[in-house]
């Protein structure tokens, strides 16, 4: 059992959020300070316990990451309750549904491409994304004219930017104005990466043609002993220099 004590008034708004991964993760919490990646994953079978979590941070409560050791010594991401004065009642019931002609209007804008691996999908392959995230400006009015503030990433690429974002010194400070600046929302104009002045280019090789110039690639890094990253950035400097 948990020994930090929640006042009722708190534990009725916390009883109200909406949709079931919400509910275990607030009511496990509630019972227990706490709850694991491992108990997500086998008490309750959830496959992908951050998109739980997240489910949750959807709803204005603020959710805290932090790692715990196990009897066995391994290491493992576990989530309690943060600052829950910041408990931003207005969004009991989750961000605003998009409707799939919102999509499909940002698909046709994108060419079936993912924003930041610029990667072919199909519309169901990709998802809909905040490029400020929602925990940090909340949805954002939207219209078929005017889609800006939103962008569409394939799965793996939406995983790492939740990643980093949730990692991100300004996830704590939530400044919107911080996050204009980032790779994860403006990857074709951006001045630093969840706050470091460092740059970034994802990749992803597609079609036998690509395919075959990428196992180039590998082999001749390979044969230079240097990684594929190491190894194209040589290739650009003795272009580029």
């Amino acid at each position: 059992m948990s020994n930090i004590s929640f006042s009722a008034e708190l534990i009725e708004k916390l009883s109200s959020v909406t949709g079931k991964r919400s509910r275990v993760v607030v009511e496990h919490i509630l019972e227990h300070g706490f709850i694991t990646t491992e108990e997500l994953e086998q008490k309750y079978g959830y496959k992908h316990p951050p998109r739980a979590v997240k489910d949750v941070r959807y709803q204005g409560i603020p959710i805290e990451t932090y790692s715990v050791k196990l009897s066995d010594g391994h290491t493992i991401a576990a989530y309690r309750f943060g600052d829950l004065t910041t408990f931003r009642l207005g969004r009991i019931g989750g961000r605003s549904a998009f409707s799939k002609r919102f999509k499909q209007i940002l698909f046709e804008k994108c060419d079936g491409h993912c924003a930041i691996c610029n990667g072919s999908f199909a519309i169901r392959e990709l998802q809909l994304d905040h490029r400020i995230p929602y925990e940090i400006a909340g949805d954002v009015d939207y219209s078929d004219e005017d889609t800006s503030a939103y962008m569409l990433l394939c799965g793996s690429c939406n995983r790492v930017k939740s990643w980093t974002c949730e990692h991100c010194p300004n996830w704590q400070t939530k400044s919107p104005q911080g996050c204009n600046g980032c790779y994860w929302a403006y990857p074709t104009r951006y001045i630093h990466i969840a706050m470091e002045p460092v740059r970034r280019m994802d990749i992803l090789w597609e079609g036998t043609s690509e395919v075959s110039l990428y196992d180039q690639l590998s082999a001749s890094a390979s044969q230079m002993k240097q990684s594929i990253p190491e190894h194209i950035k040589n290739l650009l400097k003795n272009i580029l220099l």
